[in-house]
């Protein structure tokens, strides 16, 4: 995702850094969908024997230049600098953790993230994410973030001395894969607004969460799904 407003640099990511505890652990049957999240599927549905594939696999699986075309440029990677995060206003969050609050990274250890910027027209950024888990697992983790966020549609961050409120928003994701999340985030502070889209899609043993300006996500989360999917 990204758009680390002031906490990190985006990227639900993803939007920013999600921390996510005790998500990669849950392997409990998946909740049906509430009112409250913007996703639909049944993990149950999908092959629950598939291994989960190593980050070094998924690496190869990201998108690059070639198949964004002109206009894009990855971004090199950076050291994560994490300030103190406070969360104010939404308590099923707070208990997440602060960081899941910006729609960071979510917290399975097999993954891997590419960041680019377009200036074709407008400089924006987009950020790509790749995490392979069981099926039970990715889609736990991620329901259980994106019920969180978008159950509280108005709160506020505080990102080290930098007060940061949050307008969040659940939109239709795309009827691909086995299950479908999606959200619009709004970014308030020193006068500036920041809006990111966030949309991940789970199919078998793969999650991909593209994260960014809304025009670039709709655009590029079919190129990337069919990459990170053409080996299944």
């Amino acid at each position: 995702m990204r758009v680390r407003v002031a906490i990190t640099a985006l990227g639900f990511t993803a939007v920013a850094g999600l921390a996510l505890p005790a998500c990669s652990t849950n392997t409990s049957t998946a909740k049906p969908t509430s009112p409250s999240s913007a996703h639909t599927g049944n993990p149950a549905a999908a092959t629950q024997g598939d291994a989960p594939l190593s980050s070094a696999a998924l690496q190869t699986r990201l998108l690059d230049e070639s198949d964004l075309g002109p206009g894009y440029s990855r971004k090199p990677e950076t050291p994560a600098q994490h300030d103190d995060v406070t969360v104010l206003g939404c308590p099923a969050l707070t208990k997440l953790g602060g960081e899941a609050a910006t729609g960071g990274s979510l917290n399975f250890p097999r993954q891997a993230k590419a960041t680019f910027t377009y200036t074709g027209g407008s400089d924006s950024e987009i950020s790509e994410e790749l995490y392979s888990d069981t099926p039970t697992k990715l889609s736990n983790g991620t329901g259980r973030i994106f019920d969180a966020m978008t159950g509280c549609p108005t709160y506020q961050v505080l990102a080290g001395s930098t007060a940061i409120d949050v307008t969040t928003q659940k939109t239709a994701a795309p009827r691909l894969g086995d299950e479908q999340f999606s959200q619009l985030l709004t970014f308030s502070a020193g006068g500036q607004d920041s809006v990111v889209k966030q949309t991940a899609i789970r199919e078998g043993n793969l999650l991909l969460v593209v994260s960014g300006s809304p025009a670039l996500v709709d655009q590029d989360l079919g190129k990337a799904l069919a990459k990170a999917t053409a080996s299944r």
